[in-house]
């Protein structure tokens, strides 16, 4: 684990939490379900096929009892949670090796361990940002090395947000790959319930406005990512995936139109998320295998 000094490093100098062995046996139901939330005619995959790159963010599923949450709804202590006061989350980003994909309706395991922890100061003030390694495989061979990077920070945001959303407003694209989207609080009640997620940023406005700041109901950083995501399986089916990375950089909230946008090239593509308000609230870029 890094060194980290002063302010919210001075809680995690000794947090070093082992690793972590799950498993999953990967039923088809929440693929089936995610499917329907992003208005697929019929499920993606079903038994035996490969899972969507990323889509495995439907399994290895933790659901603490209801006393062990926070006021936030996240759980109040968790083995990868870093102890620091009135803890407040972010999904910052991530990156994926996919040596092959995780087949649906087939056991898995993932190993989790604990990568990097660095504090850092910024205009919002102090962040902690940890990184966790997920290592995935079926049948005894290695199909996924995924990071995630998620930041923390000590107190309410103090970034720039709106102070009042335009709904109406839509965002303009010239790229060729383009999905328009306009997540509604009923879209992202059942993607919170689908990834286990029960943070009330996504679900409870008067919360997301009140307590974190926002003008709104958050939607979820993996949202966007799956989104950004469905560009590549809906326009380039035949090319495998073998490694991706994402970033999430202002948020979007529910009732703003968004378009996932796409620029392919012959071993890549570059994605991003555009609003009126924003051209990049989140970025990704795929290579092909």
């Amino acid at each position: 684990m890094d060194n980290v000094q002063s302010g919210l490093g001075s809680y995690v100098e000794s947090w070093s939490p082992q690793a972590v062995t799950d498993t999953d046996d990967l039923l088809p139901g929440p693929v089936a379900a995610l499917s329907a939330v992003l208005d697929q005619p019929e499920p993606v995959a079903m038994a035996g096929d490969p899972l969507p790159p990323l889509w495995h963010w439907l399994y290895f599923l933790q659901w603490p009892n209801q006393r062990d949450l926070g006021e936030d709804g996240h759980p109040a202590h968790g083995h990868f949670l870093p102890p620091i006061p009135n803890r407040r989350r972010m999904f910052a980003g991530g990156r994926c090796e996919i040596i092959e994909p995780l087949r649906v309706g087939e056991p898995a395991q993932r190993i989790s361990i604990l990568n990097t922890v660095a504090t850092k100061h910024g205009t919002t003030g102090e962040l902690l940002f940890v990184t966790v390694r997920n290592e995935y495989s079926q049948h005894g061979r290695a199909c996924l090395v995924e990071e995630q990077d998620i930041v923390y920070r000590s107190g309410r945001s103090g970034g720039p947000h709106p102070s009042e959303l335009d709904t109406s407003a839509t965002p303009h694209s010239d790229e060729p790959w383009r999905l328009p989207l306009q997540p509604d609080p009923t879209t992202l009640f059942r993607f919170s319930a689908l990834t286990a997620n029960a943070h009330r940023i996504h679900y409870d406005a008067p919360y997301a406005r009140e307590e974190e700041g926002y003008p709104g109901l958050v939607v979820h950083g993996p949202l966007l990512v799956l989104a950004m995501l469905e560009l590549v399986r809906l326009n380039a089916p035949s090319r495998p995936v073998r490694s991706l990375s994402y970033r999430l950089r202002r948020p979007v909230f529910a009732g703003e139109h968004l378009i996932a946008c796409g620029t392919p090239a012959d071993r890549n593509a570059a994605l991003h998320i555009t609003t009126h308000r924003e051209p990049r609230h989140a970025t990704a870029e795929v290579t092909y295998a």
